[in-house]
């Protein structure tokens, strides 16, 4: 299957032009190496990677607040254009940033609001490979702070980048070669030859 990127960020407010250009690349970077872009399906910055995402001919999916495409577009005032796939959840925004995740393999913190630190909250909690793109304001340039009071091993791994295709392409060599071997914490580790138990040995307890 194709690896799926999530793009989290702000839905709202002003955008500088810097960072829309940085999120329209972002996009069509997830699509030229072949990855599937899932979004929000809000408007704001995640639009801006589909939008690059569109243009590079890849497949965009969008997991919407509402529970139909009415509820999307004159509720949420949400976006259509550009997507593939939109799946209603009918979890509103908050419910939503869940299976925005968990759908996700590894997932972009651009710019944010409270929305966007939630998500950043769950991938974290949950051992995900987040990438932040750097330079975008908001909570994207406090991760670092938050990993620190975080305090805690989740098995998360966190690349900082300010450069949006150096980004997608760390993150993809990253979760390949490391993250793939754990990629959430609901999965039991994949050990390698050297690790493996001898028939009818106790697998390690502290994996």
């Amino acid at each position: 299957m194709k690896l799926t990127i999530g793009v989290m960020g702000s839905a709202s407010g002003s955008f500088d032009e810097a960072s829309w250009a940085k999120l329209i690349r972002l996009g069509r970077a997830i699509a030229e190496r072949d990855c599937t872009l899932i979004t929000g399906a809000c408007p704001g910055l995640p639009y801006a990677a589909v939008q690059g995402a569109r243009a590079a001919d890849g497949l965009v999916v969008g997991i919407s607040p509402g529970l139909s495409l009415d509820e999307h577009v004159r509720k949420y005032d949400s976006p259509t254009d550009g997507f593939d796939v939109i799946i209603y959840t009918g979890s509103g925004l908050m419910g939503r940033e869940i299976d925005n995740i968990r759908s996700s393999d590894m997932v972009v913190i651009a710019g944010g609001h409270p929305g966007t630190l939630g998500e950043f909250a769950i991938a974290y909690d949950e051992g995900r490979l987040i990438g932040v793109l750097t330079g975008t304001g908001g909570i994207a340039d406090v991760v670092d702070d938050l990993v620190r009071l975080c305090d805690k091993e989740t098995g998360a791994a966190v690349l900082y980048d300010d450069d949006p295709v150096r980004l997608v392409e760390r993150m993809i060599e990253y979760y390949r070669t490391e993250h793939s071997k754990r990629p959430n914490y609901f999965c039991e580790p994949i050990l390698s030859a050297s690790q493996t138990p001898a028939v009818g040995s106790e697998l390690p307890h502290n994996l």
